[in-house]
């Protein structure tokens, strides 16, 4: 087969954003999300009710793909869908959906690692924008509100991780900071935009002493809910008089604890080859902190487009199309993974 011509489905429905995407020509040519709103009554991502949106949304955001890619689902060459990890139905869904249609078009499934994915994001190539992808070996700082990261990434299916955190995720972590505060939900893009206009030496935090290159979140969580705890007690108002400070205070500290580890570990690998990814590569202040770091260190850095920040199929299709080229396809009989490694 002519390789220029694959066309691949790329599926996601790993949480509460249901995805396709369809890849040909080493471009990517369509990438649809649909997000789900029921969630924010709930202050958080209810499983149950993720996972019937996906099936509400499923067929009409692949439609559009194809559409929008000006192609039939005959015309496809492969499915690839996100195997994990993420929440069970959610998976459950997408799962049997590619498995469905690959059978129906008589045509290989590939399976893919969410996390894979966010890494393999910056191999994204849009027509008409500059291609600017790292060089191997590099490290990929993948950051999101389930998992944190650091990857060390050979070559396009060759990754390893060398540290990752031990108990809450970053994002996970500043969810629960905005949720401390009486924020909505979800949390994070809000400190990220309150944090703008704050002090991000207001407060201070202790930094986590954890060996290696490993991470932990938990301790400075729970120093942030005794310092709004204490600051009620003698202030009512001590959230909305702090709020910026507060935002500011917390996600710079997330911040110094995310840069300091992948400091360490661009100076015991000597790669100077960085990269982001991951929800929370979308943070303003994580993307601004890295370009200053870079510059000091010497670092050519590589941050993604938003669009391929968040959980997204254009990721899914492209880690499919490196998939494809070494023919890693599964069967019928693949089940999704609510934990899944690599």
């Amino acid at each position: 087969m002519n390789v220029e011509k694959l066309k691949i489905l790329g599926i996601e429905s790993s949480c509460d954003d249901t995805g396709a995407a369809v890849f040909s020509n080493y471009t990517l040519m369509s990438n649809v999300v649909a997000g789900q709103q029921v969630h924010k009554d709930f202050g958080g991502v209810v499983p149950e009710l993720a996972s019937r949106a996906h099936q509400q949304n499923i067929v009409p955001v692949v439609d559009v793909a194809l559409k929008k890619a000006g192609i039939n689902k005959e015309d496809l060459d492969a499915i690839a869908f996100t195997r994990g990890p993420g929440l069970m139905g959610s998976l459950l869904v997408g799962t049997s959906f590619a498995k469905a249609l690959s059978l129906s078009l008589s045509i290989p499934l590939i399976e893919v690692n969410h996390m894979q994915a966010h890494v393999l994001a910056h191999f994204i190539e849009t027509q008409g924008e500059v291609y600017n992808p790292p060089s191997f070996p590099f490290l990929c700082l993948t950051v999101s509100g389930g998992h944190t990261q650091i990857v060390l990434v050979k070559e396009h299916l060759k990754m390893e991780v060398l540290g990752q955190t031990l108990d809450d995720a970053a994002g996970e972590a500043f969810d629960k900071a905005s949720k401390i505060m009486g924020l909505p939900y979800p949390g994070g893009p809000l400190v990220d935009k309150f944090a703008q206009e704050g002090n991000p030496k207001a407060f201070s935090f202790p930094m986590p002493k954890v060996p290696n290159l490993d991470f932990s979140f938990s301790g400075l969580k729970t120093s942030f809910l005794y310092l709004v705890r204490d600051g009620l007690k003698e202030n009512p108002d001590f959230i909305t008089a702090n709020q910026n400070d507060l935002c500011a205070s917390f996600q710079a500290a997330v911040i110094r604890i995310l840069l300091d580890k992948l400091q360490q570990a661009s100076d015991k690998t000597g790669i100077k080859e960085i990269a982001i990814a991951g929800g929370v590569s979308a943070n303003s202040g994580l993307r601004r902190a890295l370009n200053e770091m870079g510059d000091k260190a010497g670092w050519n850095v590589h941050i993604p487009k938003m669009a391929y920040c968040t959980d997204n199929a254009a990721m899914i299709a492209i880690t499919g199309y490196y998939k494809f080229l070494k023919k890693e396809f599964v069967g019928m009989d693949t089940t999704p993974l609510a934990r899944y490694s690599f």
